[in-house]
């Protein structure tokens, strides 16, 4: 395969961590540590990453058909 070239590999850059934007550690990969992964994970428990919507939470979702039953 003379002639040919060959494909550069590129390592994988780390992102810092999404809550306090230090660099990550593999134990808790994408955080730096135990509590910025409980802060994000009270984040999701708590509702604080939910995408706002105009329908109400009693309306049965008609898209899927959701009876309730």
């Amino acid at each position: 395969m003379s002639g040919t070239k060959s494909a550069k590999v590129v390592p994988l850059k780390r992102k810092p961590c999404p809550i306090c934007k230090k660099p990550p550690v593999t134990e808790y990969l994408p955080f730096c540590s135990k509590r910025c992964a409980d802060i994000d994970l009270g984040q999701w428990l708590g509702g604080g990453y939910r995408i706002p919507t105009n329908q109400s939470p009693d309306d049965p979702d008609a898209e899927d058909g959701y009876t309730g039953d």
